[in-house]
Formats: structure tokens, sequence, C-alpha cells
């Protein structure tokens, strides 16, 4: 299966990436803390080769012995997976669910650095996030144009022409999730052309396309929103680098259109699957295209701040989004969570990780319904924006997936296809 090359070949990948990182840094570590900072890389180097070691050969999961705050939680959820009644008693990296141990290997990492202070706050993934960034600025620049020439005459744009706009940013927000590092391994996977060109072409390759029903949405609560109730969209971010862009472009003309009053931007607490947005990556992104020496990246970058600083925008991140567990389970195990997600009219969920814990990351049939895979989760309406990297898909018409499966074995992983779901919720 994809999950057994992703655990066999891509994940010891990364974590020979994040080891030579750290190597790479060691003279850094000791201008900045001495004797103590190169101690601390060697212990992390090898906590990490340990696990590494683990890893490659089938070791059992075992709990994790650190002290931070979602330790017992992670422990709970092994226990879970030992007690399950079709599973093998003893989870093992390869004999248990790909998203558990795909989710405690980056829980590991984490740990390899949060143990050993003085370089635990140090993100072993931060370069690759730059990186990807640097390396997509032709096509920031090209959206950022794009959009503050949009910006000009919005004002003056029907509903038919608002729509055609909405819909082109969520495509290139969309297809922007190619952008991922962890799915290539940390090799390059930055966006080197305009985001807007191809998008004609991209579109046979939405296998769901429920982007009327996200408008309709959005129109309606326009309509019926009074002084005291705001409409309010919140994106479950993925990717930093030129995919965060892309979802910060569509943020700005969700308020510059009147669609919505406010955006709540739902990042990663620890450094997360590679190139997933933490706090830092986020307020870093908008500095670099606000400090851009480009004019209209510069402005996107600019207003981006101001929109924080008003508090129309709004970063906020929570431990769950760094657990093991569906979706399904948040009402539970993070109830305060789940509540936040309720003030929402929209919830816009980014990529493939998110998408695989909407769906319980589930063998399904592909035309079972998607709100019959949501098992339950329903906090507002809501859409995932997912490009297909991992080999789960529901929602679609009868024989839609088979037809592909024929003349595409590849289809559910290549990056290639993607979908707009949408669920209206209960």
């Amino acid at each position: 299966s994809f999950a057994y090359f992703t655990i066999k070949d891509r994940l010891p990948q990364i974590l020979t990436r994040v080891i030579d990182t750290l190597h790479r840094h060691k003279n850094e570590f000791f201008e900045e803390h001495g004797e103590k900072g190169v101690e601390a890389e060697k212990r992390a180097i090898s906590f990490l080769s340990k696990l590494r070691n683990e890893l490659q050969t089938d070791k059992p999961v075992t709990p994790l012995e650190d002290e931070l705050p979602d330790a017992a939680l992670w422990n709970q959820y092994l226990d879970y997976q030992r007690n399950l009644p079709n599973g093998n008693g003893e989870p093992s990296w390869f004999q248990s669910p790909w998203l558990y141990v795909e989710c405690y290997m980056y829980r590991r990492i984490h740990a390899a650095l949060a143990e050993n202070p003085p370089i635990d706050n140090f993100d072993v993934f931060k370069e690759g996030k730059a990186q990807n960034f640097f390396e997509s600025q032709e096509a920031v620049i090209a959206l950022c144009t794009y959009f503050q020439e949009l910006l000009k005459n919005i004002k003056d744009l029907d509903e038919k022409q608002l729509q055609e706009e909405l819909f082109k940013l969520l495509q290139v927000s969309l297809w922007g999730n190619k952008c991922d590092l962890s799915f290539s391994a940390g090799e390059d996977s930055s966006q080197k052309s305009s985001p807007l060109q191809s998008l004609e072409n991209m579109v046979p390759y939405i296998l769901v396309n429920d982007m009327e029903k996200v408008w309709s949405l959005l129109v309606n609560a326009r309509k019926n929103r009074t002084e005291r109730s705001n409409v309010r969209v919140d994106i479950i971010l993925d990717n930093a680098g030129f995919e965060l862009v892309s979802d910060l472009v569509l943020a700005d003309f969700l308020l510059s259109s009147k669609l919505a009053d406010e955006v709540y931007f739902h990042g990663k607490s620890i450094p997360w699957y590679v190139s997933d947005t933490t706090k830092h990556d986020f307020n870093w992104t908008i500095k670099q295209v606000g400090s851009a020496n480009h004019m209209w990246m510069s402005r996107c970058g600019i207003n981006w701040e101001g929109n924080l600083k008003k508090g129309v925008w709004v970063f906020c991140d929570h431990m769950f989004w760094t657990l093991p567990h569906d979706f399904s389970s948040m009402s539970e195990v993070a109830p305060d969570l789940y509540a936040e997600l309720q003030k929402s009219n929209l919830l816009l969920f980014k990529g493939d990780l998110n998408y695989r814990k909407l769906t319980g990351d589930r063998k399904w049939e592909y035309s079972v319904p998607f709100h019959q895979a949501l098992n339950k989760f329903h906090p507002a309406p809501l859409c995932s924006l997912r490009t297909l990297k991992s080999d789960t898909q529901v929602g679609l018409k009868p024989g839609q997936g088979e037809q592909i499966q024929a003349s595409e074995p590849e289809w559910m992983v290549s990056g290639k296809y993607g979908v707009v779901q949408f669920d209206a919720g209960l």
C-alpha cells in the first residue's frame, strides 16, 4: 500500500534530513549557547537516530516519556490502539494505522528538541519552509499583483463577477496545496509559475467541485447578518510557503468583498509534517511579504499586518491539531476547540492531512457520502480544499473512482487531482 511505502521509505528520509539539519547547525548552537548547545545537539541526534532505528526495524511503538502537556493524551491513545478488538495487540511501526504512526513520528521529533534545552525552540523544518517561500517568489508576485489589481475595482463588481473571483481564488488555494514538503520528503516543491494561468486547464482534475455551495452559503450569510452577528470564516491551515500565501490572499478577498467580516486561521502549535504552518511561520510570511522589494507584494503584506492589528484576522493554534485523533473525536478530546469552531459560518480545511483526519483515514468506497465519512463531525458548515496525496477519497459519483483507477493507478497519491468538497452540517 501507499502507507507501507511512506513508512518504509519516506519517513526514514525525513528523519535523516532532520538529523542532517541539526548537524549543520552545530556551530550556530555553539555560538549561541556554548558547550551546552553542542551537548544538546548530540543528545537530540542520538534520540533521533534511535527513533529511526526503531522505525526501520518495526519495533513496538513506545509510550512517550516526556513531560510535555499532551503526553498523557498520546499515551491514552496508544492504550486505545493496543485494545482495538481487530488490532494486533502491540502497535508497531509497520503494524499500525498509518495516520497514527506518522503523527507519532512528528511528535517524537518534537520531543527530541523540546527535551534538550537550550535548543528546545529550534524548528528543524524552518529552513525548508523558508526555501519553499523564496523559491515561489514569482508565483507570489503574480498572485499579489493580480489581487491588488482586483482590489482597485472590487466595489464595482456585480454578484456574477464576485462569484467568478471567489472561484478563482478558491482554486489557487486548492492547487497551492501541491507545495507540500512532507509529501516530497523535503525535496523542492515550490510553485514556480503564475498560479492563475493554468486554472482553466485544471478544472477537469477537480473530482468534486462544490464551489457553488460555498458561494451560496457566504452570500446567504451576508444577507442574513445583523448588527450583532459577524460573518466568520475559519481556515484550518496546511503548508507554509506558497500555499499559505494563497490562503492569505483568499482571506483578504473574503474581507474586501464583504463576504466575511472576520477570518480565523488555525495553525500548528509545534513543527509538524515538515511544512505545516506554525505561528512563527504565519507571522514570518506576512513580514516577508510586507517587506518585499515589490510594490504589490509589499502592499499585500502591509494590509495583512493591518488586518491582524484590527482583529479582523486572528491566528490561533491548539494542541488538538497535532494529536493523532480523527476530527470526529474533537468534541470529546478538545471540547473548547469544537465550541470555538461552532461560532464559524464556514470552516475551510486545507490539505491532505486534514482530509485524512476528517474522514478517519479509512479505505472507504469512493461513493460513500462525505457527510457519512465525517462520522458526526459537524461543528459548522465545512469545505475541504485538498489535492489527493493519500489513498482515501469519498463523495465521488458511482463508478468515477474506478474509471480513473483503470487508466491512472496512481491517481490518489500523485497530487494531480483535487476536491473542493462541501458539507452543510446537520
